[in-house]
């Protein structure tokens, strides 16, 4: 639910009831993964999407219910069932989805937490006895929380440890506690959903090919920094879509900043006085993506420079250049599309081949999945 929490935090604020249905588990193809959320008020105002369409307006009638009778419950959906709604998922996967009234509690807490831009995890019981399920916990990065999960104080300690395990790794996705860890009698399975700030894109070079990739970086959810060592091209005129810019030479910039495993460097200077300096702290840092414009030419050249200032092989080993999957891109916003292709496909561990007659799952479950992106 948290994917949608600056809506339903202003519902939460307007005093409205309404009820949440979140994806907790996906099996086989399916168009959404854990944590999607689609909320209903008690207007009947639908926002949000756990299914692509498929499951939609079954699930919009167990929300409504939710409203009126104030219970949680977990429903499943797939390509066989034969539901009172006689629906299911033609891609052929299978979907569950708790569906939660919102009343009170902690959850509006973690949707202001969330909508703020705080980190902070919200872990609700999906699976277990029928008396939990739904009840909640706001978990914080220092590991304090409130909330709780029906009166059992070793089931809430576990579970904080549990999220706040999660939230440092920027996680949604389920965790079963067994029996001896929920003091509760049975084995219960934990939904956490982790919000944390977006991810950051820096661009390094203000070029026309940097507009674009600003623009798209933004799409995906990335917070966006320019920087380049020219205060004439380094402008908020030129990239008014920036979250950030910042007039400085590009290596002392990323010596300054702070950046994480979720971090993509684009370096689209193409001068090695600025590329081989960057280039050589880059390849060193745990970011998620490096990558670098150019051509085979450049990017030959670029080797050769990074090699010898010390860069080791393996090192090399994590640079994209020339960056970009291989689309026939020309114009700045053909270049950007090829980048941030490349960026995801490294993410979820895609391909970048064409689905078409294609053997390969269409929704991978990479190391990067579902790390708030």
């Amino acid at each position: 639910m948290l994917d949608i929490a600056h809506e339903l935090d202003r519902w939460a604020e307007q005093g409205r009831d309404f009820a949440v249905a979140t994806v907790v588990a996906v099996s086989g193809s399916a168009p959404r993964e854990p944590g999607a959320a689609l909320a209903v008020d008690g207007d009947g105002t639908a926002i949000g999407s756990i299914s692509g369409g498929c499951v939609e307006g079954a699930v919009y009638e167990l929300c409504r219910q939710a409203i009126e009778d104030g219970r949680t419950v977990v429903e499943r959906f797939g390509y066989s069932d034969e539901d009172a709604f006689a629906v299911g998922l033609t891609c052929g996967g299978i979907i569950d989805v708790l569906i939660t009234p919102v009343r009170g509690g902690v959850c509006p807490a973690a949707l202001r937490a969330a909508a703020g831009g705080e980190a902070a995890a919200l872990a609700r019981i999906a699976e277990g006895p029928a008396e939990l399920l739904g009840t909640a916990l706001l978990v914080r990065p220092d590991g304090s929380y409130e909330g709780g999960l029906g009166g059992h104080p070793e089931l809430d300690r576990t579970a904080a440890a549990e999220a706040r395990a999660m939230l440092d790794a920027g996680r949604t996705g389920t965790v079963v506690i067994g029996a001896d860890g929920s003091r509760c009698g049975q084995p219960v399975t934990l939904l956490v959903e982790a919000s944390v700030p977006p991810p950051r894109m820096i661009v390094f070079g203000a070029i026309d090919f940097a507009s674009a990739l600003v623009r798209v970086g933004k799409f995906l959810g990335y917070h966006v920094t320019v920087c380049d060592a020219r205060p004439v091209f380094a402008t908020a005129t030129r990239f008014p879509d920036a979250d950030e810019i910042v007039v400085g030479w590009p290596h002392e910039y990323l010596d300054a900043t702070q950046v994480d495993a979720r971090t993509v460097l684009c370096v689209l200077t193409h001068d090695a006085k600025f590329d081989v300096p960057l280039l050589r702290r880059a390849l060193r840092l745990p970011v998620a993506y490096v990558g670098a414009m150019g051509s085979r030419r450049t990017h030959l050249d670029r080797e050769r420079r990074l090699r010898e200032v010390g860069v080791t092989e393996p090192e090399l080993a994590r640079l994209h250049s020339p960056i970009g999957l291989d689309l026939g891109a020309r114009t700045p916003e053909e270049t950007a599309l090829s980048i941030a292709a490349e960026i995801v496909a490294d993410r979820r561990g895609g391909s970048g081949s064409s689905l078409t007659g294609a053997h390969t799952p269409i929704h991978h479950e990479g190391p990067g999945t579902r790390q708030n992106a």
